[in-house]
C-alpha cells in the first residue's frame, strides 16, 4: 500500500518553507524553501513567488493535501475584484502604535477589549492597522473591500491557481490575532471593525480545525491553515505544562491550554489554538536579532558572541541591556529604544557586553513566562525552539534565567510540520498522532541563585507599563 503525502507551508517574515510528510507516520519526505523580501511592509505577491520557487521541481508531486501556517496579524487589503490595494503591513510594523492606544481608549479601556475579544490590541494587531489605513491612506481605505491575513491570502492564492477558489477563509487560531474575532464567542465583532475602519468589511469565513478550504482542480485538498505559532504548537505536539520559547525574528512564549485567559495589562493575548482549544501567548519584537546586533557591535559573528558571553560572569558585571532595539510589544513600548545601563570603567569589556545582550533578550522573554503564570498557565518545562536556540550561550543561560527544566527539540520546521499535520487531519478526518521530536535536556545551572540575581538586576531597570 502506497503512503499518502501531505504538505505544510511556513510562510514567515523571512522565508517560505514547504515540508512534505507521510500523513500516517509524520516522516519528513522532502522540503524546499525560498526567501521573502526584508521589511515591515511587503507585497503579498512576493509570498506567492516564494511559494512557487520553494515548490518548484516537483516538490508537491503526489501530495494529497496542503495547509499554510503564516505569520500572524498582517493586513492584506483587497479591492472589489480581489486585487491587492497596497503592500501588506506585517506584524512587526509599529506605525499603528498610536492608533492602537486610541482604539483601547475608545472602546472603554483594556478590560473592555479583554471582555470582547480576549486581547488588548497593540501595534501588531490587524485592527490597529485598519485604523492606521483609514486615517493615513483614505484613498486606499476607500478601495478596500476585503481584508485577509497573510496565511489566508496564500491559501486563497493556491486555490485560485488550481481553479478551486470559492471564498476567502481563515481559521480560528489566526483570526484570534486580528483584534476583532473572539475565541470565546467564535464570531467576528463587527462593531469593532466599524470602530476601527469607519465601515464594515468583507472578512474571511472562519473554518474549524479540520475543515477544508477547498480543492484544486487536480484534486489536492487545501486545509484551513493557521497562524505560525498555532502551527508550531501542532507540530510540537504540546502537552499541558509545556511552554514554548521560540526565538526567531520575534520572541514568542505560548502554551496549548483549554483555559481562557483575560489579561487586561495586555501582556498575554487569549488566542485560539489550531486544535480547538486556546493558545495564550506573549510576544516580543526583539529576539534573535538582539544577538546579531550585539555581534555586529562587537565586530564578531554569532559563534564569537557566544564565546565572549560565556567568558563573563552571570549578571555581566552589572551591565544590563533593555533589548528594545525595534521598539517592543511585550511590554507595550512601541517607541522605545535599547538601553545599556550600569556601565562602569571596570565592567566595560567585550565579554560583559556580549553577555548583556544574551541576558537582556532572555530576561525580556522570562517576563512573558511570568505573565503566563499569572494567568494560571502551568509552566513545568520550557521547549526552546527557533534559530537562536542553536546558540551555545542561549542554551547555557536559559535554564539559569527561566528556573525551570529546559529541553531543545531536534531542529525542525515545526510550523510547517504543524501545518502538514493539519492537512492530514483535514484529509483523513482524524488528527494523526505523530511521534514527538527527540529532545535534548539542557543541564541545570551550577549556581541556582545566579538566575535570581540576573532577573532582579534586569527587573530593577526594565520598563513595564
Amino acid at each position: 500500500m502506497s503512503r499518502r503525502l501531505v504538505a505544510g507551508v511556513d510562510s514567515s517574515t523571512q522565508s517560505c518553507k514547504v515540508v512534505v510528510h507521510d500523513a500516517a507516520t509524520g516522516e519528513l519526505v522532502r522540503e524546499g524553501r525560498a526567501p521573502h523580501p526584508d521589511g515591515t511592509q511587503v507585497s503579498a505577491q512576493a509570498w506567492w513567488d516564494a511559494y512557487r520557487t520553494a515548490t518548484d521541481g516537483g516538490l508537491l508531486d503526489g501530495v494529497e493535501a496542503v495547509a499554510v501556517g503564516g505569520q500572524q496579524h498582517g493586513m492584506v487589503t483587497l479591492g472589489d475584484d480581489d486585487e491587492l490595494v497596497r503592500d501588506a503591513l506585517l506584524w512587526n510594523d509599529t506605525r499603528s502604535a498610536g492608533d492602537a492606544r486610541d482604539l483601547v481608549d475608545e472602546l472603554g479601556g483594556p478590560q473592555a477589549w479583554v471582555d470582547r475579544v480576549g486581547a488588548v490590541p497593540v501595534a501588531s494587531f490587524t485592527v490597529s492597522k485598519l485604523r492606521w489605513l483609514a486615517r493615513h491612506e483614505p484613498d486606499n481605505a476607500a478601495r478596500t473591500a476585503t481584508v485577509v491575513l497573510p496565511h489566508d491570502w496564500l491559501t486563497g492564492r493556491i486555490l485560485k491557481d488550481g481553479n478551486g477558489f470559492q471564498r476567502w477563509v481563515t481559521d480560528r487560531g489566526d483570526a484570534s490575532g486580528t483584534g476583532y474575532w473572539s475565541a470565546a464567542t467564535g464570531h467576528y465583532d463587527r462593531d469593532i471593525v466599524r470602530l476601527a475602519f469607519g465601515r464594515d468589511l468583507h472578512l474571511p469565513e472562519v473554518l474549524g480545525p479540520a475543515e477544508p478550504a477547498g480543492r484544486t482542480a487536480d484534486g489536492m485538498l487545501v486545509a484551513a491553515g493557521t497562524g505560525d505559532n498555532m502551527g508550531a504548537a501542532l507540530g510540537l505536539g504540546l502537552r499541558r505544562g509545556d511552554v514554548v520559547l521560540s526565538l526567531g525574528t520575534s520572541g514568542t512564549v505560548f502554551a496549548d491550554d483549554d483555559a481562557a485567559t483575560g489579561d487586561a495589562q495586555g501582556y498575554v493575548a487569549g488566542f485560539a489554538s489550531a486544535s480547538g482549544g486556546r493558545l495564550p501567548l506573549a510576544c516580543t519584537l526583539n529576539a534573535a536579532r538582539v544577538l546579531t546586533a550585539g555581534a555586529a557591535l562587537l565586530g564578531t559573528d554569532l559563534p564569537g558572541l557566544d564565546e565572549l558571553a560565556l567568558q563573563a560572569e552571570p549578571g555581566a558585571g552589572g551591565l544590563t541591556l533593555l533589548p528594545y532595539l525595534d521598539g517592543e510589544r511585550t511590554p507595550n513600548l512601541p517607541d522605545a529604544t535599547g538601553t545599556l545601563s550600569g556601565l562602569t570603567r571596570g565592567n566595560a569589556t567585550p565579554q560583559n557586553l556580549a553577555r548583556a545582550h544574551v541576558e537582556g533578550m532572555l530576561c525580556n522573554l522570562q517576563f512573558s513566562v511570568g505573565a503566563l503564570q499569572a494567568q494560571g498557565i502551568p509552566v513545568e518545562r520550557v521547549l526552546l525552539i527557533g534559530g537562536a536556540s542553536a546558540s551555545r550561550a542561549v542554551r547555557e543561560l536559559t535554564p539559569q534565567i527561566f528556573d525551570v527544566p529546559v529541553v531543545v527539540p531536534q531542529p525542525g520546521e515545526y510550523v510547517g510540520r504543524g501545518a502538514a499535520r493539519q492537512a492530514a487531519w483535514a484529509l483523513t478526518g482524524e488528527l494523526p498522532d505523530w511521534p514527538r521530536a527527540d529532545e535534548t535536556q539542557l543541564p541545570a545551572p551550577s549556581d541556582p541563585r545566579a538566575g535570581a540575581r540576573i532577573r532582579e538586576q534586569y527587573a530593577a531597570r526594565a520598563q513595564h507599563p
